[in-house]
């Protein structure tokens, strides 16, 4: 029997603008602290997104049997459409009245500098979402979302006894460091970026061979150099796969997350499971946008093949 991963985090929508000059030219360096710029962009798309909506879509994309879990605004109707066309699974997304869902207003200039602004929305009442609502879950994630239902939603898989992954992404930064400390000593594994990975380490005082012993796995994501999984005092290298362009690499780390996740519900080893993830983030860097990318298996499997020499299953 298939397994069922609860994915705890958040859905938004990304704004995603280009300034077709460079941000410099329009400010003043004497002048920030009274600063009042326009930029004209006559660039821009509006993109489904949001960590929980992308791991979702990816583990979609692979067959798994995934239970997105999160809390939406009035205005989520066209996503909502998005998701019932994927034949997704909608039953917990609870919509929050009189609350925008999550949005991110991104401007990028011709360097690739971005300005961000981020409304969280509905993403504040998270913790209305209990994992025992969904009664079927064999693994989880908790992914950066609103603050309370972070830490609520870990407690409950730990209670539970769900085995987990703690993905606090873009919201570690909420937390102290012996929250943190409870975060990771509640999961089972640990997934983020080399930055994140660092930051973590300076906000525990614990050093990444320290914090890594108290999970079964802590994976971290280093872009185009791969990855690295700690695992039994180990350290298993992960190479990159090789990507067919490099388009937009937002939404790269929930595509390696939904690797992760597919990899541990077919009891795939470490080194498998750390090359399919990052397959997929190298076929979503080909792409803008989050969820506008598509595979099968038959592909996916050529794929893993080309890049690893060896078979996916």
């Amino acid at each position: 029997m298939s397994k069922t991963a609860l994915i705890c985090g958040s859905y938004a929508f990304d704004s995603i603008m280009v300034f077709h000059d460079h941000f410099k030219n329009h400010i003043l360096p004497d002048k920030v602290h009274m600063i009042n710029v326009s930029f004209l962009v006559p660039t821009m798309r509006k993109e489904f997104g949001g960590c929980a909506g992308n791991i979702a879509y990816n583990l979609h994309l692979l067959g798994a049997n995934s239970i997105p879990m999160a809390t939406v605004g009035e205005d989520f109707a066209p996503y909502l459409s998005w998701m019932e066309r994927h034949h997704m699974n909608t039953t917990h997304i609870k919509v929050i009245e009189d609350a925008y869902t999550g949005q991110a207003f991104i401007t990028t200039d011709m360097d690739d500098n971005q300005i961000t602004a981020f409304h969280p929305g509905a993403m504040g009442e998270s913790h209305q979402n209990k994992v025992s609502d969904a009664s079927n879950a064999d693994i989880g994630i908790v992914s950066p979302d609103g603050r309370d239902g972070m830490i609520e939603h870990a407690q409950q898989f730990h209670e539970a006894q769900i085995p987990f992954i703690f993905d606090p992404g873009q919201g570690l930064p909420m937390f102290s460091g012996e929250e943190l400390i409870t975060f990771i000593e509640q999961a089972t594994y640990v997934a983020m970026n080399d930055y994140e990975s660092q930051m973590l380490q300076d906000k525990t005082g614990l050093d990444l061979a320290t914090l890594a012993s108290k999970v079964e796995a802590f994976i971290v994501t280093k872009g185009g150099e791969g990855s690295e999984i700690y695992s039994s005092g180990e350290v298993i290298n992960i190479a990159p796969a090789k990507a067919d362009a490099t388009q937009d690499p937002t939404g790269c780390g929930d595509a390696y997350r939904a690797g992760l996740l597919y990899g541990l519900m077919n009891n795939m080893d470490w080194k498998t499971t750390g090359q399919l993830a990052g397959l997929l983030g190298a076929i979503k860097i080909a792409h803008l946008g989050t969820q506008n990318h598509s595979f099968n298996m038959n592909e996916i499997e050529k794929l893993y093949q080309d890049n690893y020499g060896e078979s996916l299953f």
